[in-house]
C-alpha cells in the first residue's frame, strides 16, 4: 500500500512538473514573435482555420502544434477569422497577431481616380488594378439602378483617393465614387448661384467637365466658368476644343485640324449651340463649384498664354489681339 501511495505521489509530482513545464512553454509561445514576410501582409482565404494561420505565422514549426491547439481551445474568441488581407506589425506576438486578425480590420489600399480623365481611362485603370475584381461588373445595371442621366458613367464618379480592401469588386468601388459624386452634386446644386443658364444638376456636371478640361490652374476655374455662362446666356456657341476632341474619340491623334472643327458631332461646340449631351470627363469638386459659382465677368473669350494660364477678353478685337500675341507670337 505504501508503495502504491509513493508511486501515485511520484506520478502526481511528475504531472505537476510536466504541467508546470507546459504552462511555462505556453507562456513563451503566446509571447513569441510571429514570423512575418517582408510586406507584413497575411491573407486569409475562405476555409482557413485559426490553427492553419498560426502554423503559417510560426513557419510550420512542428514543436508548436500542441501549443497551437491549446491556444485555440483557451481563446475561442480569437479563432473566428474572416477571409481577407491583413497587415501585421513587426514584433507582434502570437496573441497580438491573433487579436488583430480576429478583429476583422482588413488592410485598406489606396486607389486614386484623377480628375479630368474620361470614364474610358478610369475603366482601363480599374480593370488593370490587381487589387480589384472586375468580374461581373455591369455598367448598364449600375446606370439603371441609380437612374442616372446619360448612357455611360461619364462624369458621374467623384475624383478622389479611395481606400478599399484587396479584391474589392469594381462595382463596389464605382458605387462608392458614384455615391460621393451624387451626394456632393446634390448639395452643391442646392447652394448654386441664382439665374444660372443650367436647368438640371446634370447640366452643371456637363459644364463642370468642360471647365475641368479647359484649365489646370485651379484659380482660373471660376473665370473660365464665367466665360461659358456668359456664352450660354447670350446664345453664343461654346467653341471649346476639349468637347471636339471628346467627340472625335479614337480618331484624335493629338492635333485638332480645321476639318475637325467643321465635322459635326454631338460634341462639336463650334457647330452646335449649348452644352454637349454628356460630360466629357470626370470633373472635380472644385470644377463643380466653379460651374455653380462662376466669376462675375464680362469676358466671353479666352486664349491660352502658353504657360498654363489664359488671357480673358471682353471684345472680339481684344481676343484677336490676344491670339496674335500668345498663339501666333505676333506683337
Amino acid at each position: 500500500m505504501r508503495r502504491l501511495i509513493r508511486l501515485v505521489s511520484a506520478l502526481l509530482m511528475l504531472l505537476v512538473v510536466a504541467a508546470g513545464i507546459v504552462a511555462m512553454r505556453y507562456q513563451q509561445f503566446v509571447g513569441r514573435e510571429v514570423n512575418l514576410p517582408d510586406d507584413r501582409l497575411v491573407t486569409i482565404v475562405k476555409g482557413q482555420t485559426a490553427r492553419d494561420i498560426l502554423r503559417q505565422l510560426l513557419d510550420q514549426q512542428s514543436e508548436t502544434y500542441l501549443y497551437i491547439r491549446l491556444f485555440t481551445r483557451l481563446h475561442p474568441e480569437l479563432s473566428h477569422l474572416r477571409a481577407g488581407t491583413y497587415e501585421l506589425q513587426s514584433g507582434m506576438t502570437v496573441t497580438q497577431a491573433m487579436q488583430h486578425l480576429s478583429a476583422g480590420q482588413e488592410k485598406l489600399f489606396s486607389i486614386t481616380l484623377v480628375e479630368g480623365l474620361r470614364w474610358q481611362d478610369w475603366r482601363t485603370q480599374i480593370q488593370q488594378n490587381p487589387l480589384l475584381s472586375w468580374r461581373d461588373f455591369d455598367e448598364t445595371a449600375v446606370i439603371e439602378a441609380n437612374q442616372l442621366a446619360g448612357d455611360s458613367l461619364e462624369g458621374w464618379l467623384l475624383p478622389d483617393t479611395y481606400h478599399v480592401p484587396m479584391h474589392t469588386s469594381a462595382k463596389a468601388l464605382v458605387e462608392q465614387a458614384l455615391k460621393a459624386m451624387t451626394t456632393y452634386l446634390e448639395h452643391a446644386w442646392a447652394q448654386r448661384d441664382a439665374n444660372l443658364p443650367l436647368a438640371t444638376p446634370y447640366e452643371a456636371l456637363i459644364l463642370a467637365s468642360i471647365i475641368e478640361k479647359e484649365t489646370a490652374v485651379a484659380a482660373e476655374r471660376p473665370e473660365i466658368a464665367g466665360v461659358f455662362v456668359n456664352r450660354l446666356r447670350s446664345g453664343m456657341r461654346l467653341q471649346t476644343d476639349p468637347t471636339v476632341i471628346y467627340g472625335m474619340g479614337d480618331a484624335f491623334d493629338g492635333n485638332i485640324r480645321r476639318a475637325d472643327l467643321r465635322t459635326l458631332t454631338p460634341y462639336n461646340t463650334y457647330m452646335i449651340k449649348g452644352l454637349p449631351p454628356t460630360p466629357i470627363a470626370m470633373p472635380s469638386a472644385e470644377a463643380i463649384n466653379a460651374a455653380l459659382h462662376p466669376a462675375d465677368t464680362e469676358a466671353v473669350y479666352f486664349v491660352a498664354r502658353g504657360d498654363g494660364t489664359h488671357q480673358f477678353s471682353v471684345t472680339l478685337s481684344e481676343h484677336q489681339a490676344a491670339v496674335r500675341k500668345y498663339q501666333l507670337k505676333q506683337e
